[in-house]
């Protein structure tokens, strides 16, 4: 009788759980049994397994084999467990020492030939093997630089089966050389989901993509984008088609400073469990951002799906940008979930396959038209849609959402003098970005030792209690909340963004003029103080 046992790691959202798996050889019938809860992929791991070995050169034991995998109650799913089905068995049949692999932690997929292929979700699998102490981990070889981003622990990147049991039994390790040349790895195929990454994309650097100088006019919408990106403050704009809404949302991303670097981990986590990380870029250092189409299911936006649930936009836009082009058009259960993760920051999944907490903390920025036709607000009174039709079509935005979006923008057609660059060009990406980030250095420096890093995270309570705006400067707001025009969670969001104001004006709190800004940019209408994109 022989017994081996290795480690792997199950993944639940993009949390991991260390499981032990158990190769126990006994004398009887061959066999090969796999408990402890596995899905569909992992029950067919005996046959990739078993050739794998075979093909390696190695000898498969002829004795009734039990792979267990253990904490059994634990759901286990996906190809990943491959490896350390395989070290186990070979421990087991003594063609390995089983003390050598028994504190190892191995993660990827065989070929029926014995190469090792990559799979989705190494760097939160490692991060999880870290964090139950274990320091030596085995991963396939197009994804050690993944794994390697995990301080403390010493990664082996192997191509095949044969060169880890050359590894770990002292022997000349084969070189492993792709058997041609100049043709597509077909084993990243593994690291990338089909469909999973639509609408999904990394914000260039400033200077490297779309610049705002192309949008012409639109001073007040770039002052409130500017604005967002520095307080991290939702935003919603409402115009005619071709007014600009979509060209500045799409450069809002490369505004926002980089990532740090718990950020970076955060999302490329994410991204890796979703299957969508790029090949070849281990760690994603800008913002993410996800546009999905109008007509994606709740689903889609907010992770499910059969089986284990996956993440989904609100969740692949975490520490980035989620767009929704032409809002009124998704559907209004799909909008109403947006309004959990909007203020918790995560969004909790829940379901037959079990509970899934994913990170959602992401800027929301809303593309509407005013009306069907989208001619509603211009002059000449060119719309035709019945009036009953307008009010159906503003209400598919429900209050609850609208009342956490701290900054609503009307974004009037351009005039001819804008279009024609007559009135001057805007400020570059460069410019803004500069000044975004000068503002979060305030703001960071202003709730050091606090669980916030920006205006937008910071309670009411704490703003009105612990940081106090000048003497006098919420009077308006007041009245407004007195007169039922602002609800309590508006007077606080109104706040956030008059801090935000201050921090890009360089000012130590806000005045008057910040707060009636911030009143401007959430309810659109004027409180006498001009609105510009000049912070000084």
């Amino acid at each position: 009788m022989g017994f081996a046992r290795a480690c792997s790691v199950a993944l639940v959202g993009v949390d991991g759980v260390v499981v032990e798996v158990q190769a126990d050889l006994e004398p009887g019938v061959p066999t090969f049994t796999l408990v402890g809860l596995p899905d569909k992929s992992l029950v067919e791991s005996r046959d990739r397994v078993r050739a794998a070995i075979v093909n390696s050169g190695a000898e498969w034991p002829q004795k009734k084999l039990t792979v267990g995998l253990s904490p059994a109650s634990v759901p286990k799913s996906g190809s990943g467990f491959d490896l350390a089905v395989a070290a186990a068995v070979l421990g087991a049949a003594e063609r390995l020492d089983p003390r050598t692999v028994a504190d190892l932690v191995l993660i990827g997929e065989l070929g029926l030939d014995g190469r090792v292929r990559p799979v989705h979700g190494i760097l939160p699998a490692v991060l999880a093997a870290a964090e139950a102490g274990y320091r030596q981990i085995v991963v396939p070889e197009q994804t050690a630089a993944e794994a390697a981003l995990v301080p403390g622990v010493s990664v082996l990147g192997i191509r095949t089966l044969r060169q880890l049991i050359a590894v770990l039994t002292d022997e000349p390790v084969p070189d492993e050389e792709p058997d041609q040349t100049g043709r597509p790895d077909a084993a990243l195929s593994g690291l990338l989901v089909p469909g999973a990454g639509i609408g999904t994309g990394i914000a260039p650097a400033p200077g490297e993509g779309p610049d705002l100088a192309d949008v012409a006019g639109q001073h007040t919408a770039r002052t409130a984008l500017e604005t967002a990106a520095a307080g991290g403050h939702h935003l919603l704009l409402t115009g005619p088609p071709g007014a600009g809404k979509t060209m500045l949302a799409e450069r809002l991303p490369a505004v926002l400073p980089s990532l740090t670097r718990a950020e970076a981990l955060e999302v490329t986590a994410v991204h890796s469990v979703a299957g969508i990380l790029p090949p070849g870029e281990p760690l994603l250092q800008r913002p993410p951002y996800c546009a999905p189409h109008h007509s994606a299911t709740m689903q889609s936006l907010v992770g499910g799906g059969n089986g284990t649930p996956r993440p989904g936009a609100v969740s692949l836009a975490h520490r980035g940008v989620l767009f929704l082009d032409e809002a009124p058009e998704f559907s209004g259960k799909a909008l109403d979930a947006l309004r959990q993760p909007l203020e918790s920051g995560h969004v909790v999944v829940a379901r037959s396959a079990g509970v899934v907490r994913l990170p959602a903390r992401f800027l929301l920025v809303l593309a509407a038209n005013p009306c069907p036709c989208g001619r509603h607000s211009l002059l000449g009174d060119a719309c035709e849609c019945p009036a009953s039709a307008v009010r159906r079509y503003q209400a598919r935005l429900s209050g609850p959402l609208l009342d956490r979006v701290d900054l609503r923008v009307t974004v009037e057609p351009v005039d001819r003098a804008d279009l024609l660059g007559q009135g001057g060009r805007g400020e570059p990406t460069a410019a803004v970005a500069d000044r975004v980030r000068d503002a979060r250095d305030r703001a960071a420096t202003r709730l050091a030792g606090t669980p916030w890093r920006l205006n937008a995270e910071v309670p009411g309570h704490e703003l009105r209690t612990r940081w106090h705006a000048a003497p006098g400067a919420l009077a308006t707001a007041e009245r407004d909340l007195q007169r039922g025009l602002l609800t309590a969670r508006g007077l606080d969001r109104v706040l956030r963004v008059a801090w935000t104001l201050a921090d890009l004006a360089g000012h130590d709190r806000p005045g008057p003029d910040e707060v009636h800004r911030a009143l401007e940019l959430r309810t659109g209408v004027p409180r006498g103080t001009p609105v510009t994109g000049e912070f000084r």
